[in-house]
């Protein structure tokens, strides 16, 4: 499945709200990434360490209560808060007003796998044991995966199109296919991407039920992709929601900067086992790249799934060498900092691939110390690599046989002057 051609410009990011486990906000994410501090520790609030794996990334410092009108509180969830957070942060970085557009034309496309695990499993615990009474009346919608679209249409006044993709992590990616397919059909404006939350107990232990979650409880070495050491990954939450714009209405309100294109998307599915077939992965990148009219020798940096897992490395290190020839492209996964965050992860790696675009600099694969000789990878470790960037591709797969890939490139023209004075006002660079 690929996305619809738009037959104009590829849609721009304007805006981008991040909450992450080592960085709330653009910049001190990205500064943290670049610097390799992580994000992953043991979960809080209850006795994790019971748990077969205990660590995840967590994302701390951020008080929803400060940040949003009281009577939001008690509807929401802990995953709605965080979205809730990003978005307005999205909607601040880009100056959109979604006011002064036409009321039909601003819309959200948001991924999400998991739901308000925390909100629900409260709420069932009073059925329990104080009865029907107890339970809020905001149980009725506060734990559907789906809440986060409208939450963020409601209080931004977007009422345009909005949708919801389910795909694990897939998911978080090919809401920016939606994305463009909206703004094809003529949106001006549209939020996208995911944030997830699942660390209560029972969220955990779901996690768990997947089975890939890695044992190993030093958090330094508990998420080795692409490592001789790899045993799985480690699970968290957060994720980052952009203002995506069509090219157009980003020049016509004078959007004040614009990080990227988003040049090409396509999905795919896995074959079943046995059939003999390949895996979808390559097929999605190669389908993306056609729509972005960029060739495999364009690709500058490739932001890998990375899944931890020995057999799941094998075959996205062969998709690779498969498009790229064997060391052909840089290929990192800044995520061994964050955890894999379900939906949350891929739009945090779009940003990374945007700031990537912009200031010339690969964040490393941290903690890998011993690549898998036979994957054949270009990987970035120990510091970032300066480069020339001018295209990204953004790897994304989920679990039960999902893909999906990503083509970020460079704005085409943006002044200097102007990015300039964007760097001394955000402190971005």
């Amino acid at each position: 499945m690929t996305g619809l051609s738009l037959g104009t410009a590829p849609p721009v990011v304007t805006g981008i709200g991040v909450v992450a486990p080592n960085g709330l906000g653009v910049q001190e994410w990205w500064d943290a990434t670049l610097r390799g501090e992580s994000g992953i520790r043991l979960v809080p609030g209850y006795d994790a360490a019971r748990y077969p794996s205990p660590l995840a990334g967590v994302v701390t410092g951020l008080d929803a209560a400060a940040m949003l009108p009281g009577r939001l509180l008690p509807q929401t969830d802990r995953v709605t808060r965080l979205a809730l957070v990003a978005a307005q942060w999205a909607f601040e970085d880009s100056g959109a007003d979604p006011a002064a557009l036409p009321e039909y034309t601003t819309g959200v496309a948001t991924s999400n796998a998991t739901g308000g695990f925390e909100f629900t499993h409260r709420e069932v615990r009073k059925l329990w044991t104080e009865g029907p009474g107890r339970v809020s009346v905001y149980e009725s919608f506060a734990w559907f995966y789906a809440v986060n679209t409208g939450q963020i249409s409601i209080r931004h006044g977007l009422r345009g199109p909005g949708s919801v993709l389910v795909a694990d992590q897939a998911g978080g990616l090919d809401t920016f296919g939606q994305a463009r397919r909206m703004l094809g059909k003529g949106a001006a404006l549209v939020v996208s991407g995911g944030v997830e939350s699942a660390l209560d107990p029972w969220g955990l232990l779901s996690h768990h039920s997947g089975g890939r979650l890695s044992g190993v409880r030093d958090p330094a070495r508990a998420y080795l992709p692409f490592d001789e050491a790899a045993a799985g990954h480690v699970p968290g939450e957060g994720g980052a929601l952009l203002v995506v714009e069509s090219a157009s209405a980003a020049a016509a309100r004078g959007a004040r900067q614009v990080y990227g294109q988003l040049a090409g998307h396509a999905s795919t599915f896995d074959p079943p086992p046995g059939s003999g077939r390949p895996p979808g992965l390559a097929r999605a990148a190669r389908l993306a790249l056609a729509q972005a009219g960029v060739a495999p020798a364009d690709v500058d940096v490739v932001f890998a799934d990375a899944a931890a897992r020995p057999a799941l490395d094998d075959a996205e290190a062969a998709a690779l060498e498969e498009l790229f020839g064997p060391y052909g492209v840089p290929v990192t996964a800044p995520k061994t900092l964050t955890g894999r965050l379900t939906a949350g992860g891929p739009p945090l790696d779009v940003v990374a691939a945007l700031l990537t675009l912009r200031h010339g600099l690969i964040p490393p694969t941290a903690h890998v110390e011993r690549p898998v000789p036979r994957h054949r990878l270009d990987l970035v470790r120990g510091e970032p690599r300066p480069a020339r960037v001018r295209t990204a591709l953004v790897l994304a797969r989920g679990h039960g046989g999902f893909n999906s890939a990503l083509v970020v490139t460079a704005p085409p023209a943006a002044p200097d002057a102007d990015r300039g004075s964007r760097t001394e006002e955000e402190g971005i660079a």
